[in-house]
C-alpha cells in the first residue's frame, strides 16, 4: 500500500487508480518543498511497485528504498523494476529497524503505509539515520473530500491523527494539507473504477458524479530531526522525547492550491 492509498488486489484496477491519482503532481511538489528532495540522500520506506520511487528519483533524489525483511519477493522485484535508475539502492528494513548507518540520510519519506501512529521507536530510528536538519515526511489521507466517502468515517486518518491533541501534532510534527484529485478522462471511466474497485460505496459515489474527478485531500506530517541538546520541553502528556506541538501557520481549509501548513481546529 505504498504506491496507492488502498490495496487493490487486481493489478489492472491498481493501474487505473495510479493513472488518475494526483496527475497534477501536487504531492511530489509539496514533498520537495518540505524536504527538499532534489539532490539529497533520501530513504523511501516501503517501495511497493516502485511508482513513488521513480517520482522521487525524477526530482533528483539519491534514493534508498526499504522493504520489509519478510517480503523478499518485493525486495527482489523492486531491484529489477528500478534497475534502470542509476544510484538507487533497495534493501531490507523497517521504520523501527532500518539497518542504515547513522546520519546517512537527508530525508525519510513514507507514503500511506508506515508511521501509522507514530511509534516513538520508529521516530527515534528516523532521527538516528537523519543528518542534522534532516526531514521526516509522512503522507496519509486527510479526508473532508469525495474519496473519504469510500471508507469508514472512523478511520484514524480522518479523525484523531490530524487533531491538535493527536499523536502527530503532540509529537512535534507540523501538518501540510494538500488539495488533490483523482482525475479521469470521463465520468464513465471514473464510475467504472469506483464500481469495480470499491463495491457498493463506489457505486453510490459514482451515482453522484457531475465531473470526471474526485476531490482528494492528503496530509503531509513533517518534522525536523530532533537535536537532544536543544529539544524544547515536552508538553504535559507528550510521549518521551517528543517535541512540543507546533502552532498553526494557517487554517486547514485554505483555498485549493495554497497548501499551507495547517493545524486543524480542535473538535
Amino acid at each position: 500500500m505504498a504506491d496507492l492509498p488502498i490495496d487493490l488486489p487486481d493489478p489492472e484496477l491498481a493501474g487505473r487508480l495510479a493513472g488518475a491519482l494526483d496527475v497534477e503532481g501536487k504531492i511530489l511538489r509539496a514533498l520537495d518543498a518540505l524536504g527538499p528532495i532534489a539532490g539529497r540522500d533520501v530513504v523511501l520506506v516501503n517501495g511497493d511497485g516502485g511508482l513513488r520511487a521513480r517520482q522521487l528519483v525524477s526530482l533528483g533524489a539519491r534514493l534508498t528504498v526499504l522493504e520489509r525483511p519478510d517480503r523478499l519477493d518485493l525486495i527482489d522485484g523492486l531491484g529489477v523494476a528500478l534497475a534502470d535508475l542509476p544510484g538507487v539502492t533497495v534493501a531490507a528494513g523497517e521504520p523501527g529497524s532500518t539497518g542504515l548507518a547513522a546520519a546517512s540520510a537527508d530525508a525519510v519519506v513514507s507514503y500511506w503505509s508506515a508511521y501509522r501512529g507514530p511509534d516513538p521507536v520508529e521516530i527515534a530510528e528516523a532521527d538516528r539515520i537523519l543528518r542534522p536538519g534532516g526531514r521526516l515526511l509522512i503522507l496519509h489521507d486527510y479526508g473532508r473530500d469525495d474519496v473519504s466517502r469510500l471508507f469508514s468515517p472512523e478511520r484514524p486518518e480522518y479523525t484523531t491523527w490530524s487533531h491538535r491533541r493527536g499523536p502527530f501534532l503532540v509529537g512535534g510534527f507540523k501538518i501540510r494539507v494538500i488539495h488533490c484529485f483523482w482525475t479521469f478522462d470521463s465520468i464513465e471511466e471514473a464510475s467504472a473504477l469506483l464500481r469495480d474497485g470499491f463495491g457498493e460505496p463506489g457505486a453510490a459515489l459514482a451515482a453522484t458524479l457531475g465531473r470526471p474527478r474526485l476531490s482528494y485531500n492528503v496530509a503531509i506530517y513533517h518534522r525536523t530531526r530532533s537535536e537532544p541538546d536543544a529539544a524544547p520541553e515536552a508538553a504535559p502528556g507528550a510521549k518521551p522525547g517528543a517535541a512540543s506541538a507546533a502552532e498553526p501557520a494557517a487554517e486547514p481549509d485554505a483555498k485549493p492550491g495554497a497548501e499551507p501548513d495547517a493545524e486543524p481546529a480542535a473538535r
